[in-house]
């Protein structure tokens, strides 16, 4: 039995870099598995789109598909944006089973890939001492998805023994900026930012410059590529296969049999 083909959809971005990251995630994960099928899609900004790829996948005869959203929030893309994909998929291609797996989510193995990414950030700047953390994020209109940016900034806080404010670019407040100048009206002047951000782009540069202006004394790159995302994704993607096993059948194509087949 062939394992289902796993398509990775992004949000997508302008920033070419937010796609290079996408697509060297890939490349990660098809060195992890190279039994699987593994292709790249995007929801908006650059190309493939996901009916591009599965449409692809379809013509080839691929059987059953996991489309896996790379969102660590679960929520407007994750509840609007994805089912709409998933339900035009089985209607453009009713001879493809297509399942959404979970999203990525704030899952506390991401916070091994942000110790690591803002360890190099103080290293490379010189700092010896903090006293105070902002975990900065996306940000959401969805109370549930902001609070579990919360846990997961306190379970980071816990980790060094430090004070640690979650703040959002959009949508939320604090922004990461009004967390930093917070932490220094308190006192606290060496306060390390952390970038909750998948890949570069438009936000993680918002949420630096202005960090920064603010007086942050690090600020970490976004999580990018690592083996802990690479095996939430297979996670995910597991779990996701397992449900495949629930969903009705898809219709197989009726050949006639030339014997029966009538003529006028």
């Amino acid at each position: 039995m062939t394992a289902p083909a796993l398509v990775i959809l992004a949000h997508g971005s302008r920033d070419p870099r937010s796609a290079a990251t996408v697509h060297a995630l890939v490349k990660c994960l098809r060195e992890m598995r190279d039994d699987l099928r593994i292709e790249a899609s995007f929801l908006d900004h650059c190309p493939p789109t996901p009916y591009q790829v599965l449409g692809k996948l379809a013509a080839e005869g691929v059987e059953e598909v996991v489309v896996l959203p790379l969102l660590l929030s679960a929520a407007y893309h994750a509840r609007i944006d994805v089912p709409a994909v998933i339900d035009e998929a089985r209607s453009r291609f009713p001879n493809l089973r297509v399942i959404a797996s979970d999203v990525l989510g704030y899952d506390d193995t991401l916070l091994d890939v942000l110790d690591r990414r803002m360890r190099a950030e103080l290293k490379g700047g010189r700092v010896r001492e903090l006293d105070a953390l902002v975990l900065a994020c996306a940000g959401s209109s969805d109370s549930h998805a902001n609070a579990s940016v919360t846990r997961l900034a306190r379970l980071w806080g816990q980790r060094h023994k430090l004070p640690v404010t979650a703040a959002f670019v959009c949508a939320a407040s604090p922004s990461p900026a009004e967390a930093v100048l917070q932490w220094r009206l308190e006192g606290r002047r060496h306060v390390a930012v952390g970038s909750l951000f998948l890949a570069p782009g438009v936000l993680p540069d918002r949420a630096e410059s202005t960090s920064r202006r603010a007086g942050a004394v690090a600020v970490s790159r976004p999580l990018g590529v690592s083996a802990e995302v690479a095996r939430l994704v297979m996670l995910r993607y597991g779990v996701a296969g397992l449900d495949l096993l629930t969903l009705e059948p898809a219709p197989r194509p009726v050949i006639a049999r030339p014997e029966l087949v009538r003529t006028a």
